[in-house]
């Protein structure tokens, strides 16, 4: 059997991401989009209720790209897509999950909240590796993600020749042991790319969210609106994938399993937990 490439997102099937994305995988092996019925950016690795709500599939021939062998809605995050793709609800296994292209940067902390690397943390659950695929938007965007008024400004053909290039390498020797890749492209075209570089995840993304108010809804009590305030750009360290994508470079950021490490700092709740036992 080929290879099987299953593409998804977070921001929903009939976003225009996914079809740029797809149409740059189209060749590279069997083509199966797996994607959100709606938008569910920010959802991380989520899966939802699942034993509680069964989110319906819908089979999408309307697909708008030749080349892909089968489309389907999902009721539910990009996490459950993979999720139910590594069941087997979707036929064979597949080989890589790409998830994007996503308008905003999963950079720094914005990388344990998307939604775009979540389908992939969730396909390396089954043995898979995931390529995540994110570009920076104009005005950079809040906590990975551009504002709708923005994404008419996304040069999405250099992110999706980024996201061919990369891919293409990668499955003539897929990894041994399933890797994440999360990789973010600058909002620029091709030729004004200065370069790439393997990032460190930093601690902050090049624009964030920086104050959250809630405001009491005129006659309604104990009702509130929310009303987010975001910072201005951040100028980020050199070597941190926000830094890279500030000086138009590639980032690239292979990332890890979540891993347990003893703590020195923890002796007094370690003794608690000590005397609890010893007490039964």
């Amino acid at each position: 059997m080929g290879m099987r490439i299953m593409v998804t997102n977070d921001d929903g099937i009939d976003a225009p991401g996914i079809e740029h994305l797809a149409r740059a995988m189209v060749g590279l092996g069997e083509l199966v989009v797996i994607a959100p019925d709606q938008e569910f950016s920010g959802a991380s690795a989520a899966i939802g209720a699942i034993w509680e709500q069964h989110p319906l599939v819908h089979r999408r021939r309307d697909f708008p790209v030749d080349g892909v062998a089968e489309a389907w809605a999902v009721g539910g995050p990009p996490a459950l897509c993979a999720m139910y793709a590594r069941l087997g609800a979707f036929g064979e296994p597949f080989d890589l999950v790409v998830s994007g292209i996503n308008p905003g940067a999963n950079v720094g902390r914005s990388v344990y909240h998307s939604g775009t690397i979540g389908a992939c943390l969730s396909g390396r659950n089954g043995g898979w590796s995931g390529v995540a695929v994110s570009q920076a938007a104009a005005g950079w965007g809040v906590e990975g993600q551009a504002w709708s008024e923005v994404l008419k400004g996304q040069k999405w053909a250099t992110a999706a020749t980024v996201a061919r290039t990369f891919v293409e390498a990668m499955i003539t020797e897929l990894p041994t042991e399933p890797v994440v890749a999360n990789v973010n492209v600058p909002n620029v075209d091709v030729d004004e790319l200065a370069g790439w570089a393997l990032t460190q995840v930093g601690l902050l993304p090049p624009r964030a969210m920086t104050e959250v108010d809630l405001i009491e809804r005129e006659g309604e009590p104990d009702v509130f609106d929310v009303k987010m305030t975001s910072g201005d750009a951040i100028d980020l360290p050199a070597g941190t994938d926000g830094g890279a994508i500030e000086r138009n470079m590639v980032s690239v950021s292979y990332l890890s399993r979540l891993i347990a490490e003893p703590r020195a700092d923890m002796t007094a709740v370690e003794d608690a937990l000590s005397g609890l036992v010893a007490r039964q």
